[in-house]
């Protein structure tokens, strides 16, 4: 089974607001679909963390190393593409649109061998885990109405990140901790995001250290981003003195670049997103990495159906995962499925079992959010 084409589906009306840019609009398109169509009538689905002009470029440049190529060998074709590119990728717009190329491989080879990816990546751990909803933060007087429909809906884990934290003073930081833990009560999980990846983050280790103090004190599960990205050495001096977990790394890109945070046990929770990072192949790498040195796997999750259906994969099938991120609202996530995910009773989601990534997807909510017709699949 060979490749016959790569296309590419943009998805633009309704991207969720963002914490990275306070003028993003809805139309914007900050997230593209790729499609890897085999020979034989079966095509794969990826998603890319990236506009649809630069993963064009990337695919321009991957192109030629995948027409013809088997559609079956994700991990050595993604391999491939990587060392392929050297002198033009290593990172950024390259590395984003292999993940969506590797994620639509392994969707055929699933689809292929009757198999859930998670299956072909060694076997299965767990048939549920918990999502976390993901949602901005805002000034203390609106959260409660922010943070209630995703209580409603079942989530008993809740992730709050960016907005006005950090921006002002500890007390409103405070304030808004304080709202968010009497809104979601005692037995739902709270996370609390700085969003250190922000443009001009203005603190280091001591302001992070101080707001880990205060937010040990409301019970936060952990801290994320709160030192800038590339802070390597404030970030092992703040893991090692922290009273609750750190968590971070969802803009690093390739297996080599985790290498030193994992080793050097820069974080307690390590979060790569498979929409950029490198797809499947390289995110379980990394994730086994984290396992062998007792960091915990999170995946980043701020982008599509696509991404959730990987980390569900993904999750299932490494040993010590226990969260998947959700974003709530978020029409790329609902739109896409044929079936809606459900949180059961105890706030679970179940992980699909089913061949390839394991879910349906919908052709009208493509249409909605890109004006195009996904390519059927045979299989």
């Amino acid at each position: 089974m060979k490749i016959r084409d790569i296309r590419l589906i943009p998805l633009a009306g309704s991207t969720s607001e963002g914490g990275w840019d306070a003028e993003i609009a809805s139309d914007d398109n900050l997230h593209t679909l790729v499609e890897v169509i085999a020979d034989e009538g079966v095509v794969g689905l990826g998603s890319v963390y990236t506009s649809l002009k630069l993963v064009d470029g990337a695919v321009h440049l991957l192109r030629p190393h995948l027409i013809g190529e088997s559609a079956i060998e994700p991990a050595r074709l993604s391999e491939k593409l990587h060392q392929s590119t050297f002198w033009q990728g290593r990172g950024g717009a390259v590395t984003h649109a292999i993940s969506g190329i590797d994620i639509a491989l392994w969707d055929i080879f699933g689809k292929v061998t009757g198999q859930p990816i998670s299956r072909l990546l060694g076997g299965r751990y767990r048939e549920r885990v918990k999502p976390y909803g993901s949602l901005l933060m805002t000034e203390p007087e609106e959260l409660t109405d922010r943070l209630g429909p995703a209580v409603e809906r079942g989530f008993k884990a809740i992730k709050m990140g960016w907005g006005p934290f950090g921006r002002f003073s500890g007390a409103k930081d405070e304030a808004i901790v304080r709202t968010a833990r009497d809104t979601v009560g005692p037995d739902v999980e709270l996370m609390v995001d700085a969003g250190g990846s922000d443009r001009f983050w203005p603190h280091g280790y001591k302001w992070a250290l101080q707001r880990s103090d205060m937010l040990r004190e409301y019970d936060v599960v952990w801290f994320e981003e709160p030192l800038r990205p590339d802070d390597l050495a404030g970030y092992v001096r703040l893991t090692e003195n922290a009273r609750l977990p750190i968590a971070s790394c969802e803009v690093l890109t390739r297996r080599q670049a985790f290498q030193p945070w994992i080793e050097q046990r820069a974080v307690d929770y390590i979060q790569p997103d498979v929409t950029k990072v490198g797809g499947l192949t390289e995110e379980y790498r990394i994730a086994q990495h984290a396992y062998e040195h007792s960091i915990l796997f999170v995946p980043h999750g701020w982008n599509t159906a696509v991404g959730l259906a990987a980390d569900l994969q993904l999750v299932a099938a490494i040993p010590t995962a226990r969260w998947v991120e959700y974003i709530t609202p978020a029409p790329y996530i609902e739109d896409l499925v044929e079936e809606p995910f459900e949180l059961d009773g105890e706030g679970f989601l179940e992980i699909p079992d089913g061949p390839g990534l394991g879910v349906r997807w919908n052709p009208d909510g493509i249409r909605k959010h890109s004006g195009l017709e996904p390519t059927p699949s045979d299989l």
